[in-house]
This record gives structure tokens, sequence and C-alpha cells, in this order.
């Protein structure tokens, strides 16, 4: 199985190079399954209903979220009809959509699992013991097994693909918006990276106009984050072959393309 994971989403921009651009990446890699981290797809802050219906019309079959997952008034209402649209599982148990979810794909059973961070980030539940507490389930009703954890820092990211290595087939960062050159198959056969990076404007800041956040770092006063609408825009992600048999990665390498033909 070809598995291509997209990273962060970022407003507009992000969502239209997708349009323009995911149909023939994934003919490049003869891709057979996407998941698109879509937490800043709507303004640069979560998932508006419209936004996630605009995703899911592409050819997109999961997409995860972050620590921005509420920050669209509506998903709380929505997120639930929406199995293939994951929240982080270290969310408080009663709220509202899934952390986890198991897809049949060209027949084979997979999962799929979203999961926050701790350092640097909203006060969660550990993603260790999170993820702990549906490894069973997981390893006795799926043959593929796909992490996405949103986390700010490199070594909680690292740490987190070590210790669910030759127990998933993917484990793959996000968060960050940079993607790291890290990507590689762990000693167990889990593929793992540090950060997919972003899908969206190359010329900001993590997608905010750049001079804004400059005037930011310079004055210490407040600004309204405008995001960075010219291209070129850019595509990061990674592409896994997983052996379905064994659930195991055989390779992994990483994708960053841009994009700067004109309007």
């Amino acid at each position: 199985m070809r598995l291509l994971m997209i990273g962060d989403v970022v407003s507009k921009p992000g969502r239209r190079v997708l349009s323009e651009h995911l149909a023939e990446l994934q003919a490049e890699y003869g891709v057979d399954v996407t998941i698109v981290n879509g937490e800043n797809a709507s303004g640069g802050n979560g998932l508006t209903e419209k936004n996630a219906k605009e995703l899911l019309a592409l050819p997109i079959d999961v997409i995860t979220m972050g620590n921005h997952v509420w920050k669209q008034k509506d998903t709380v209402n929505y997120i639930g009809a929406y199995p293939q649209i994951l929240r982080p599982l270290n969310y408080p148990d009663d709220s509202p959509g899934r952390g986890y979810g198991f897809f049949d794909w060209k027949g084979i059973r997979a999962c799929v699992l979203n999961v926050s961070g701790q350092i640097f980030m909203e006060e969660l539940d550990s993603p260790f013991g999170a993820v702990d507490r549906v490894l069973d389930e997981i390893a006795a009703n799926a043959d593929v097994f796909v992490v996405d954890i949103h986390a700010e820092t490199t070594s909680e990211k690292i740490a987190f693909g070590y210790y669910l290595d030759g127990r998933a087939s993917l484990v793959a960062g996000t968060h960050t918006h940079v993607q790291t050159a890290d990507a590689r198959v762990l000693p167990g056969g889990t593929a793992f990276i540090t950060d997919l990076g972003m899908t969206g404007p190359l010329n900001g800041v993590l997608g905010v106009e750049k001079d804004i956040i400059i005037r930011k770092m310079r004055t210490k006063q407040p600004e309204r984050f405008v995001i960075e609408k010219n291209k070129p825009w850019q595509i990061n992600g990674v592409v896994v072959n997983v052996d379905e048999k064994t659930g195991r990665a055989t390779w992994i390498e990483r994708v960053y393309r841009i994009y700067e033909d004109e309007e």
C-alpha cells in the first residue's frame, strides 16, 4: 500500500494548491491513500464544515487535526458526523468526534490515529497513555496503522516514534509547519518523520504575512495575523510504502514541492 501524508494545510492557499496539484502528485507516486492534516485549513485556525467538505471532495481519505481543532465554532457540532475527520485522541473522553478510526482501503483494514503532544502545548492527557489504551484494539483489527502526532518539540515526536516502532506503520509529526530532514524507517519497521511541514504559502512565516510577524517580534505589540496569499505555494509531506502482510514500512520519501505558476 502506498500512503501519501500531507502536512498542515494553511487557509485558502493550502486548499487551492491541493485542488490544483494533489491529483497529479498522487498519480506520480501511485498513491492508494491520502491523509491530510487540516487543523489550519480555515483562516489558519481550525476547520469549518464548509472547508471540510471542500477538502473531502478532493481525493483525500482522512483529515487529522490538532490544537486548533475547536477554533471554528461549528466544529463541535459537525465533527461527529464525519468519521474521516479525527481530532486528538487525548482530549477529554466526552469531546465531540473521535481520536482514531478504522477504514477499509482496497481490501486492507487500516487505522489512523491523531494525538497531541504535551510540551509547550495545551494541557492534555499523555499521548503515550492515550495510545496505550487503544493499541490492543488496533492490533486486533487493523493491518496498517498510521499516527499523526501534533506536537511542538522534536524530542517528544521522536520519542513517540520510537515508542511505536514495530507497532505502527507510520508515525508522522505535524504542527511546526517546517519539514524536517529525518524521514526514515526505524529499526522495527515504522516509517517516521519529525514534522511533515506545511501546505500553503511559501513566503510567509508559518503561513502568515512575513512583515506582520517581523513587526510583532520587533515591537512586542499585538498584531492581527493575515495569511500570505501570494504564490509560490508549497505541498509538504511524505510518501510511504507499507507491506500489507506485515504492516511495516519498506521505504519513506519526503515530498517538498513548490508551485510558482501564475494565476
